[in-house]
């Protein structure tokens, strides 16, 4: 690996409420169109150089921000990427890394501390859409003036984002129980806790006694998986993407299977772009549907799971439907 090429601009060159970022990227080109979308968007390169050169001196405070490619699962570029990601959750910078997916897994391992915006094989498009993303979250922030171009590909990444809040906003809860709240896309509440009724007396006791169903039967779990995927052979598959509810179609049979996914797996699965899947996937983390296990064997693989809220909400959705599960798509 070559020496990296950091450069360092002082702090003092910072226009007022002008965000900080840092670039680390092995790949020349792809430095310099981060760099140069940063800059664009007003923002101050504070430190910009190779991933694998985090090592060879000291690194300065990474400011607001923080861009990385890692597109390899180098064990050299994996241990810079988990030092990263451990200084963006102490200083809460913002990380946006981008990768591929032969090296998804292990880069996905790496980030379990910042909560980081993954991208897959991103186009240059895709990696202006994560960082007007991440300049959404600081709305004190005073863009400089931008060209035409410019303005063009904000407004397509404002009206890309829109379309994922309309998207969130229009899902059907899939499971009794589950409810809509104010601070998530998804919020459970269990209904046996949500009685308000007696606490005592018959009808009381058997709701506070009722059990959870079984969870389904994962052949019939994997039949309706089949039979949604049908469907890209005859339609475009836009028309019928719905990643939420694919990931926990998996997950509930993978469940059943004691089967762990990896995040690759589960990317797969969804039925969309890796990208977008991660978006998802974080989303149903943060909403309690979804939960990351580490691998005590290799720390280089995690794996998502569903909670157990979310697989009490799977297991009555399909006692409820009953026998006309098998005809579910």
């Amino acid at each position: 690996m070559p020496q990296a090429d950091f450069a360092y601009a002082p702090a003092n060159d910072r226009g007022p409420l002008t965000l900080a970022v840092s670039i680390f990227a092995d790949r020349p080109g792809i430095r310099q169109e981060m760099r140069e979308d940063a800059e664009a968007a007003g923002m101050h390169v504070r430190a910009c150089g190779e991933v694998a050169g985090l090592f060879q001196g000291e690194l300065p405070a990474l400011g607001e921000v923080a861009l990385v490619d890692c597109p390899t699962g180098e064990a050299g570029g994996l241990a810079a990427l988990a030092e990263l990601d451990l200084r963006a959750a102490k200083s809460g910078a913002q990380l946006v890394v981008s990768t591929t997916v032969e090296a998804l897994d292990p880069v996905f391992a790496c980030l379990d501390q910042s909560n980081p915006e993954i991208l897959v094989d991103p186009s240059r498009a895709e990696r202006v859409l994560a960082l007007g993303r991440v300049l959404a979250r600081f709305p004190n922030l005073r863009l400089r003036e931008l060209g035409e171009e410019d303005r063009l590909m904000l407004l397509r990444l404002t009206e890309q984002v829109g379309r994922i809040a309309e998207r969130l906003e229009r899902i059907e809860e899939p499971a009794r129980g589950m409810i809509r709240g104010d601070d998530a896309a998804f919020r459970f509440e269990s209904p046996v806790a949500a009685y308000s009724g007696p606490a005592s007396g018959e009808e009381g006791e058997r709701l506070v006694r009722a059990s959870r169903p079984p969870l389904p039967d994962p052949r019939l779990v994997r039949r309706i998986i089949r039979q949604r995927q049908l469907r890209a052979r005859f339609f475009d598959a836009d028309l019928f993407a719905d990643p939420a509810w694919d990931i926990l179609l998996d997950l509930t049979a993978a469940r059943v299977e004691h089967t762990r996914v990896s995040v690759t797996s589960l990317c797969i699965a969804s039925g969309v772009p890796p990208t977008t899947a991660l978006r998802w996937t974080g989303q149903m983390t943060e909403a309690g549907l979804l939960q990351r296990v580490e691998d005590e064997t290799d720390r280089r693989r995690a794996f998502i799971a569903l909670t157990d809220k979310a697989a009490d909400a799977m297991a009555r959705y399909f006692a409820e439907l009953g026998k006309s599960a098998a005809q579910l798509v």
